[in-house]
């Protein structure tokens, strides 16, 4: 199979996975160029509420394809960052499933998620040290927001690996299940996330990434979106809410 990324729609979660099995799903040039467009696509799609980024046969992603660091560093580490920002900027809750190997690029991918859930024996690590690249300040950031700088300098100083538990230990993880039943938790917490308010998520999101400019914007959103009185309705009504503010609909 030619490498790709895949993805589908299923109850309002769109899930997009990486594949590139003779090489741990290792992302290649056209797959870090292909990430940016699909994500627009899935952002823009009203049917969308939420996000899952995971990797085929048993792993996550084992990094950037090694053989396209050859002709130009730069350049694959541009698309890279790239694809990265596009993944960090989607408006709507993303959820990172690991398995295996989440390393390098796809340790950048998963940082850039809103959650990471992973399997017990999932590995971790951030690798530029062993190739001698400097890894790019945005997303340095990133992970120091995650672990610490005293975490984030341990896994890019060494390049050495973490397993899932001292993952969930640093912040890098949010969630670890045993074998077996991380599909299961994934479609689980997918199904909370869509039922909730998306005005509620994305005015968060915004917020604990740190927008300090769009107070006003999400206090109008509020005002109009109608998910309070809703929410309030139902809660007092011991029903389901059924808000209806959207990303794809604001102004």
């Amino acid at each position: 199979m030619e490498p790709q990324l895949s993805h589908d729609v299923t109850d309002a979660v769109a899930t997009v996975v990486v594949r590139n099995p003779a090489k741990r799903n290792a992302m290649t040039a056209a797959m870090w160029r292909a990430l940016p467009p699909l994500l627009e696509r899935l952002a823009a799609d009203p049917g969308v509420r939420a996000l899952v980024l995971t990797g085929a046969d048993g792993t996550f992603c084992a990094g950037a394809d090694i053989s396209t660091l050859r002709g130009s560093p730069q350049e694959a580490q541009r698309l890279a960052v790239r694809a990265e920002e596009a993944l960090a900027a989607f408006p709507k809750p993303t959820l990172a499933a690991v398995r295996g190997h989440c390393v390098g690029g796809g340790a950048q991918l998963a940082a850039a998620c809103d959650l990471r859930f992973a399997e017990a024996g999932a590995l971790f690590g951030v690798t530029p040290a062993k190739l001698g690249i400097v890894y790019p300040a945005s997303s340095t950031r990133r992970l120091v927001s995650l672990v610490g700088p005293a975490t984030a300098k341990y896994l890019l100083f060494s390049g050495e690996l973490i397993d899932a538990e001292r993952a969930l230990r640093t912040g890098l993880a949010d969630e670890v299940l045993p074998e077996g039943e991380l599909d299961e938790r994934v479609a689980q917490f997918a199904r909370i996330l869509v039922s909730r308010s998306q005005l509620t998520q994305a005015a968060a999101k915004e917020f604990a990434d740190g927008r300090t400019d769009r107070d006003a914007h999400w206090a109008k959103q509020a005002g109009v979106a109608g998910d309070t009185e809703e929410g309030v309705a139902a809660f007092l009504e011991r029903r389901a809410p059924r808000f209806t503010w959207s990303v794809t609909g604001a102004g």
